[in-house]
């Protein structure tokens, strides 16, 4: 009997309910003739400004070019440095470098593998540095908020603005203080803005690429709708010298059916999370030291509020630490079990910044999460035996090497 092989990503099987209704929709745009900007991509900015709890999205052409655009948005050019963390996928770095700033490292905590808003907080104590920050720019990585709220508390005390990427944190949310209370909101909606990716393996993904800029400062998103157009303010004036950003209605159509359904999706991933979790306990993979899950860092807040529904976790990623974790990814992908390492080197360590002063510092948890850490298949239709099976080859490989 053949055994069972486990994907990384199914988007077969999350496709297939609803794949009558995305053919219709997007026959409806062809039929249409209406391919640039248009009503469906008006909608769906409404649509996720709304569930994100801000006032305007701005539809745009990749979660990259919503960086940039943000980016361009809130001033940021040759000179300036924009804080952002070194553990992250390159477009984070990337984006700040395609607009002429320079990255400014702070590096990560241990647990949530999200910037240390302790080290930002004294870093920017220095008046030098923090003269020629422009922004702060956190980055919620695996489905998991940054520390808005101290984050937040060091932007305001210096009026240096924030930029949101969330680009794998659609719907993720997390406690911030506001008017002289706690409350809950979701990534994207506490900074001066929040960029999204829609890219296929996001929990909310597209048939190709796609993005948007969500924000609560009307003349911010009217700026970057008149970025996406190559700086156009009238047909054929320009203003300034934008790009060409926009959202496909094609996507935005595909995004709405999907919209729909995020939040039964996010449930399901965190069940997946919780039966991951469960299992690796049960096997003594964590007693040993093996493997640590992923924690989730505002679970007790959740709870203490009362909040335990919401989606502090979105698991875009379930991502554990382990020991020999190369070669414990090579012997899965072997044994048909899909995995990923997310990220294998810093951005700081990144080659084509190789001369700008990054190799002398160094960022010691941000490196032991490249070295130690993979992610398994957590996509939201995964079925129980093949999480069953996943641990069972995580332990085959301990005890095969003598380790357990």
């Amino acid at each position: 009997m053949t055994e069972m092989k486990v994907p990384l990503l199914d988007l077969r099987e999350n496709l297939a309910p609803m794949r009558d209704e995305i053919v219709a929709a997007v026959t409806g745009v062809i039929d249409s003739t209406r391919y640039i900007l248009g009503p469906e991509v008006e909608a769906f900015e409404k649509e996720v400004a709304s569930y994100c709890g801000a006032a305007g999205g701005v539809g745009v052409s990749s979660g990259t070019d919503a960086l940039i655009v943000a980016l361009m948005a809130a001033g940021v050019g040759r000179g300036d440095l924009v804080v952002t963390t070194p553990y992250s996928f390159f477009a984070t770095m990337g984006s700040i470098l395609r607009v002429g700033a320079k990255p400014y490292f702070i590096d990560i905590e241990p647990e949530s593998f999200n910037i240390d808003a302790s080290l930002l907080a004294s870093a920017l104590e220095d008046r030098r540095l923090r003269e020629r920050v422009k922004v702060i720019m956190p980055v919620h990585l695996f489905g998991q908020c940054a520390d808005m709220d101290a984050i937040l508390s060091t932007a305001n005390r210096y009026g240096i603005a924030v930029i949101e990427d969330a680009a794998q944190a659609i719907g993720a949310a997390c406690p911030v203080a506001e008017g002289g209370k706690t409350v809950w909101k979701k990534a994207g909606a506490m900074g001066d803005a929040g960029c999204f990716s829609f890219f296929p393996s996001k929990n909310l993904g597209g048939i190709g690429d796609g993005g948007m800029v969500v924000t609560s400062d009307w003349e911010m998103a009217r700026y970057m709708r008149s970025l996406r157009m190559h700086g156009e303010t009238e047909r054929y004036h320009h203003a300034f010298v934008g790009g060409n950003f926009r959202l496909d209605p094609v996507q935005a159509v595909v995004l709405r059916i999907k919209l729909g359904r995020l939040e039964k999706w996010h449930a399901m991933r965190r069940a997946n999370a919780d039966l991951y979790d469960r299992l690796f306990e049960e096997s003594g993979l964590c007693g040993a030291e093996l493997v640590k899950i992923p924690p989730r860092v505002y679970a007790g807040a959740a709870a203490a509020a009362g909040e335990d529904g919401a989606d502090h976790h979105i698991f875009n990623q379930y991502v554990i630490r382990v020991r020999e974790r190369d070669r414990l990814a090579g012997f899965l992908q072997e044994n048909g079990i899909g995995c990923a390492i997310y990220y294998p080197v810093t951005l700081p360590s990144q080659e084509c910044v190789a001369g700008l002063g990054y190799e002398k510092i160094r960022f010691p948890e941000a490196e032991r999460a490249a070295a130690e850490t993979i992610a398994l298949p957590i996509y939201p239709e995964l079925p129980d035996s093949a999480q069953q099976l996943v641990v069972e080859k995580v332990a085959a490989f301990y005890k095969e090497n003598g380790l357990f």
